[in-house]
């Protein structure tokens, strides 16, 4: 018999919200690495193909065993259009970008703002209400992306306009996806709508891995990063990602991103030997502070000085642990890729 709602599993209802923004903080900067190694073997869109098939059928393998409800109808077009946006438009225009010629760094520093990007959008498309004290958060994180991609950045290899285009393209492709999912498509499961979601992408992306001739050269370095970018990545940093949105703010969980670069650059020199600047330390404590200052709840005495009544049901608990943080909750309702190291950092995730 199928379930009829869609309840996320027990631990992700219970842990605290800053366990797993952490968890999914560190488990999405790890695909930056694995990318790295598996387009040196294999096709952008081939590798993408072989990704989010991969996980699109481990999930339906999973929502299938479990008796889950899969989305009809209406859900079910919110969660293709949710894989179409944040999967095969964001990273399909990313890799391609960067196939192109666009210097990585510069793809990093622009998806950067992707948490600034999706609070704008949030506010001039849904009232979604942003503190003077979150704008901050969001200055001090996009200067922690900068400081993190800073030495990345250099002369393209005579990338086109269309290049560029697509790097804009992968940034409102994460953007509205994640504001997206949030209102249409995040009462869902998570095991069907995100089999969903990966399985529409592969449809999507299948076509251009048809036209590079699926280059995949099957060497050990090819399946392992794709087995990690499979599990850790798609199975179980977007499922966090899911969650995150069901159960927190659009903006707090979009500020995330703003980790994603420094963190990946603390990846790359542990797991990769790259070397780790005091520019990229920098970078990381101060992404990390703007992170905080966004997501911490606001104080009763400041909601009252708006004029506004405290809510009644706790929407948004603080993602990241603070030493001084308040237990009061968030007001807002509402929450992708900053990021890229020296090569392909800003293709992770």
């Amino acid at each position: 018999m199928k379930s009829p709602s869609p309840p996320a599993p027990h631990l992700a209802r219970t842990a605290p919200a800053a366990v797993l923004g952490g968890a999914f903080v560190l488990l999405w900067s790890t695909g930056y690495p694995a990318a790295r190694i598996a387009l040196d073997h294999g096709g952008p869109f081939t590798v993408l193909c072989l990704r989010f098939g991969g996980a699109g059928l481990i999930f339906a393998a999973l929502a299938w065993a479990a008796g889950v409800a899969w989305p009809r109808g209406r859900a079910a077009l919110h969660s293709a259009l949710v894989g179409s946006l944040q999967l095969a438009l964001q990273f399909g225009a990313l890799y391609w970008a960067a196939a192109r010629g666009v210097n990585v760094g510069l793809i990093a520093l622009v998806i950067g703002t992707m948490p600034l990007v999706t609070a704008v959008l949030g506010l001039a498309l849904f009232r979604e209400a942003v503190r003077a004290l979150q704008w901050l958060g969001f200055a001090l994180g996009f200067v922690g992306v900068a400081l993190a991609v800073a030495e990345g950045i250099g002369p393209d290899r005579g990338a086109g306009p269309g290049a560029y285009l697509a790097v804009f393209a992968g940034l409102m492709a994460i953007s509205v996806g994640t504001l997206y999912q949030k209102r249409h498509a995040s009462d869902v499961d998570p095991r069907s709508g995100l089999a969903l979601q990966n399985l529409s992408a592969t449809l999507l992306l299948l076509p251009l891995a048809l036209h590079e001739g699926l280059r995949a050269d099957g060497s050990a370095a090819l399946l392992g990063s794709l087995g990690w970018m499979i599990t850790a990545n798609s199975l179980t940093a977007f499922a966090l990602f899911f969650v995150l949105l069901r159960r927190g703010a659009v903006n707090q969980v979009a500020t995330l991103f703003f980790l994603m670069p420094p963190v990946a650059a603390l990846i790359d020199f542990l797991v990769l030997g790259d070397a780790l600047s005091p520019l990229k330390v920098a970078g990381l404590a101060i992404a990390a502070a703007g992170v905080w200052l966004a997501t911490r709840a606001p104080r009763p005495l400041a909601r009252a000085a708006h004029g506004a009544p405290a809510p009644a049901l706790v929407a948004a608990p603080a993602l990241v642990p603070a030493p001084c943080r308040t237990a009061h909750p968030t007001r807002s309702l509402s929450a992708p890729p900053a990021a890229a190291p020296r090569s392909r950092r800003a293709l992770g995730g």
